[in-house]
């Protein structure tokens, strides 16, 4: 508790509000409910079980996450995953005779508990702060096509019972998605006292309420993607139960892979989330406590029967511009969500799905990064090119897929780059001596050229091949370095390596008789340079 205190401070250095952190918690937690029931629906699970999930991601990982201010719940890119994991698990209860839909669920729970677990080891292993090395573009990619999936989502909610709205009943949705919006932008200019999103789903709530506005609800959103038609949302406390399945090789085999998906996928998201709310808030979050964090969460969700999930840009982002910044705001949604689902789901299931559009479609503006448009003609093509190709794959397949896919093209991208750059001065000294200056990095990429740069047949009987402004970075350089000393030895010729690391030393073949090292790098060689200067001197005047 000590700990929570703490970190409930503005990272800006102003004094921690309480108030903006309850009122932004309230906001996020209505923001949610129609999230997670979308999401419950694509996975093919109770809405319920959505909330149930959305509710526990909440509320542990503001308690013990590395990212006071960001809020985990249901997400869609886990969603899109568990659908197939529910099909398999009841195909597999029917190629074993077993009747009903509930197997394909309790492969879902099994699976969260081996997701967690994966999740809290990459914690453990210290993992996460390899999303250091995600480069900006991919950054850039990411938030761009997350903008236009939460945007792409958003427009099933135009839909009952799978038909498209028409007529009046369309041009009241929108109208009333765009007064969300104005109240949004509106309300800050009058008084930033209270969240405006808040205010703004319940001003646009009362008027449809009060003025008997024919438009869609929570509750008719929820009957209308409900197989017995049935649009309440209450439940009653989430309990302890131990999913059962048969345990065995088969089982298994569907698990562990979706296990694995699901890990990766929450992590990537929650990682990446991560880094996004730090630039916002200009601090800087745990990434291995976040891994422990939702790995525990889900571990939890697969115990209790909730849909578990990883971190939401769309929800920290409201948030955070709704002034939420400690630990306290996260608590707050979990605990009110919570407190929807056990006595306040009547007065829930009033609220205009419009309203709740018309925010996530303020989301989408404020998360797409819309200086991509500025720095077109500023930053690399294929900077530009993996900007694009991350925001399409994250699209049209899959935010885990575009990411992988982002910092692969930008590691190829900076490998032919620094390949290029390797590159060698040459000179013949007052004792017929050539020497070789090796500028640049030696690695698999930059081999064949460093190979390119000797003239083994032409140059005289003694060469010197210096390494003082390159480095040696892996294997391929070794085995570059190795064949042409060969070559050098195969005509009889004598070559020195100077300035190796003596980690490469010792990989060097005959290295004892090649390697030059200076005493004041390594004390325990016995040869100076200015030694090995005067014996060559020494053998070219004898």
């Amino acid at each position: 508790m000590i700990k929570m205190i703490k970190e409930f401070k503005w990272v800006n250095r102003k004094q921690w509000n309480i108030k903006d952190d309850i009122f932004s918690g309230l906001t996020v937690a209505l923001a949610l409910v129609p999230e997670a029931i979308a999401f419950a629906f694509i996975a093919g699970i109770s809405p319920v079980i959505g909330l149930y999930g959305a509710f526990m991601m909440a509320l542990i990982t503001a308690l013990i996450g590395g990212r006071p201010g960001m809020i985990s719940g249901a997400t869609g890119a886990m969603a899109v995953v568990m659908v197939s994991l529910v099909m398999d698990g009841n195909m597999y209860a029917e190629s074993i005779g077993v009747s009903g839909s509930a197997m394909g669920l309790q492969f879902l729970f099994v699976t969260l508990l081996f997701t967690g677990l994966f999740q809290i080891l990459a914690g453990v292993f210290k993992l996460g702060k390899y999303v250091r090395m995600i480069p900006h573009s991919v950054m850039m990619g990411f938030v761009n096509g997350l903008a236009i999936v939460i945007m792409l989502s958003q427009f099933s909610m135009f839909k009952v019972n799978g038909e498209w709205l028409s007529g009046s009943r369309l041009y009241t949705m929108i109208g009333l998605v765009a007064l969300t919006m104005i109240l949004m932008v509106t309300i800050p200019k009058i008084s930033k006292k209270v969240p405006a999103t808040l205010i703004a789903i319940l001003s646009v709530s009362a008027l449809v309420i009060f003025l008997g506005v024919d438009t869609q609800t929570v509750s008719s959103f929820v009957a209308s993607g409900s197989p017995d038609g049935s649009g309440s949302l209450a439940a009653e406390l989430p309990s302890f139960s131990f999913p059962v399945i048969p345990f065995n090789t088969e089982t298994l085999k569907i698990i562990l892979p979706y296990a694995f998906i699901l890990s990766a996928i929450g992590l990537i998201e929650s990682l990446m989330t991560l880094t996004l709310i730090d630039e916002l808030t200009e601090s800087h979050g745990n990434g291995n406590k976040e891994c422990v964090a939702q790995g525990t969460a889900n571990i939890v969700n697969g115990l209790f029967g909730g849909m578990g999930g990883c971190a939401m840009i769309g929800q920290s982002i409201i948030n955070v511009k709704s002034g939420g910044r400690g630990r306290l705001s996260g608590v707050v949604a979990g605990l009110s969500l919570l407190v929807f689902i056990l006595f306040a789901s009547k007065y829930i299931e009033m609220i205009p799905i419009a309203a709740l559009v018309g925010v996530m479609f303020m989301v989408v503006i404020g998360t797409f990064a819309w200086s991509t448009f500025k720095i077109v003609n500023k930053i690399p093509l294929t900077d530009l090119f993996v900007i694009g190709v991350v925001t399409i794959i994250t699209v049209v397949e899959d935010l885990a897929v575009a990411v992988i896919a982002g910092i692969i093209i930008s590691a190829l991208v900076f490998a032919w780059q620094n390949a290029l750059r390797i590159r060698a001065r040459k000179h013949v000294d007052e004792y017929g001596i050539k020497h070789y200056e090796i500028y640049g990095p030696l690695f698999f990429g930059s081999t064949k050229l460093f190979l390119e740069k000797f003239d083994v047949k032409s140059d005289p009987k003694e060469v010197i091949v210096d390494f003082k402004e390159s480095r040696i970075m892996d294997q391929s350089a070794i085995e570059s370095i190795n064949r042409i000393t060969q070559k050098y030895l195969a005509e009889g010729k004598t070559i020195h390596l100077m300035h190796l690391s003596k980690d490469c030393r010792a990989l060097i073949k005959k290295a004892e008789k090649i390697c030059v090292v200076n005493v004041l790098e390594d004390p325990d060689y016995f040869i100076s340079i200015d030694n090995y200067n005067r014996e060559l001197k020494a053998k070219s005047e004898g």
